[in-house]
């Protein structure tokens, strides 16, 4: 079993056993989900852009940063799983969508374009 497949297991042990999932429904999980990518946006508010590496990359703000970025990524894992959406396979995807989009040869050391993308990369 992989690590993710492991977690995953974990993850709906630990819910099952205290009887959450009747609160995991889709708009529930994403409200949680924000929440906790605000809570991860907190951490490096109002700090300098060249302090933020510093300050989270040992004691108190590395476990900060480790438990809020572990708490996102539980909730999305569970509101993929409310709308049926396989993480993996599904950012696999993604990925090679992006690939003939972005294509090495044009993108290489470029961000993209917002004039061209106005959307961002994810669309």
């Amino acid at each position: 079993m992989d690590r993710f497949t492991e977690l995953h297991a974990a993850l709906h042990d630990f819910t099952r056993r205290r009887d959450w999932g009747q609160y995991h429904d889709p708009k529930s999980l994403l409200l949680a989900l924000v929440g906790e990518v605000g809570e991860v946006a907190e951490l490096m508010q109002w700090t300098r852009e060249a302090d933020v590496r510093a300050d989270l990359s040992q004691g108190d703000g590395k476990a900060q940063i480790s438990d809020e970025l572990a708490d996102v990524l539980m909730y999305l894992m569970l509101l993929a799983d409310a709308v049926d959406v396989d993480l993996i396979e599904a950012t696999h995807a993604k990925l090679e969508r992006n690939e003939a989009r972005f294509p090495t040869s044009q993108r290489q050391g470029n961000a993209p374009s917002h004039a061209r993308h106005p959307r961002g990369i994810g669309r």
